[in-house]
């Protein structure tokens, strides 16, 4: 299953790509993550852990990353009990606007959904 999300804000598209360039930043936009373990900035081949609320972790691995076109795209391996799964996360980031399509199992996918709104909406807040 495939989904798209974006939202709109008036951060400019370099706070939101600052935003997302550097995993130790994750957490201060997106609610549900508490912290992030990873060796560095974004990049092709950096491998991380998200740790999220309740204890839940999850793998990663950054697939793809293109600034000067402002997408990035990754792999990630978490979720909790039949929710666990691989699932691919692609984003772009534009001036006032960042989305994401997330392409994985339906429920995983399903259940992401309105947690991923929630932290594009606050990514792209100034």
């Amino acid at each position: 299953m495939q989904i798209r999300i974006e939202a709109h804000g008036s951060a400019s598209r370099d706070v939101i790509w600052a935003r997302y360039a550097d995993p130790s930043r994750w957490a201060g936009w997106a609610r549900q993550i508490v912290a992030v373990r990873a060796d560095g900035l974004l990049r092709p081949g950096l491998v991380g852990e998200v740790v999220g609320r309740f204890g839940t972790r999850a793998r990663f691995v950054v697939t793809d990353v293109d600034e000067a076109a402002g997408r990035w795209s990754w792999r990630v391996r978490g979720g909790v009990g039949p929710l666990r799964a691989t699932f691919s996360i692609d984003h772009s980031v534009s001036e006032g606007w960042s989305g994401l399509e997330i392409t994985g199992a339906a429920p995983v996918v399903l259940a992401y959904e309105p947690i991923a709104r929630l932290a594009l909406a606050s990514l792209v807040r100034a």
